[in-house]
């Protein structure tokens, strides 16, 4: 055999255009991947749904206050126990003396003189001691009184008694304030207007001027002026 037709004996045929069939089942196994891709994909289980969690309400916010501790008290102190009073003696009640009565202002400035009251001595014994001064009521010869500018100006009034000592010729020599009148002003008045220009009868006993002791009451009142 010659080399040309070897040559030609190798040449191999074109291959015939594809049957129709085979490009209606290369289609149809598309469509089916496709299909099955798609049942696989609705047949796939979906995600739970992501939940939210909703904000609990807020409560409302009490505060609690403390209650206050109660003060402590004081430890309790005993008291002691008053002393037991002692029976003591009734003194005997003294006779009351004699008063003088209310000295008054007159138009004159002086007052009237009250009754006098002749005291009572002891009889005399074998010694001769001087008497001591009497307890009595006095008549008055001379009693100025002055209503004090001070006095008038702040209105007081009262009425101050006071204790008086008169000697055997009827002066003043002592005098004492035994009962204020409120006032201190008025109290000084009246003890140093009886002490520097007073003058009284003088008591008598047995027919002799003796001292005596006198209750002189001396009332200052404003609508006596």
């Amino acid at each position: 055999m010659s080399p040309a037709s070897l040559a030609v004996a190798r040449v191999v045929p074109a291959s015939p255009a594809r049957h129709p069939d085979q490009v209606r089942i290369a289609a149809l196994s598309v469509a089916i991947a496709l299909n099955l891709a798609v049942l696989l994909a609705a047949l796939r289980p979906l995600p739970a749904p992501l939940s939210v969690p909703r904000a609990a309400p807020a409560l409302p916010l009490h505060w609690i206050v403390p209650e206050p501790t109660p003060p402590v008290p004081p430890p309790a102190v005993p008291r002691p126990l008053p002393p037991k009073p002692h029976p003591v003696a009734a003194p005997r009640p003294l006779p009351a003396p004699p008063v003088a009565a209310p000295v008054r202002l007159s138009d004159e400035g002086s007052q009237a003189a009250p009754p006098v009251t002749e005291p009572t001595l002891a009889p005399p014994g074998d010694a001769v001691v001087a008497p001591a001064p009497v307890e009595t009521s006095l008549a008055y010869r001379a009693a100025p009184l002055r209503y004090p500018p001070v006095a008038v100006r702040q209105r007081l009034e009262g009425t101050v008694l006071l204790r008086v000592l008169v000697d055997e010729q009827g002066r003043p020599v002592e005098v004492q304030v035994e009962q204020s009148s409120g006032h201190a002003l008025l109290d000084r008045s009246a003890r140093e207007q009886v002490l520097a220009g007073w003058r009284f009868e003088p008591a008598m006993a047995q027919g002799h001027a003796v001292r005596a002791w006198a209750r002189v009451p001396v009332t200052f009142l404003l609508r006596q002026l």
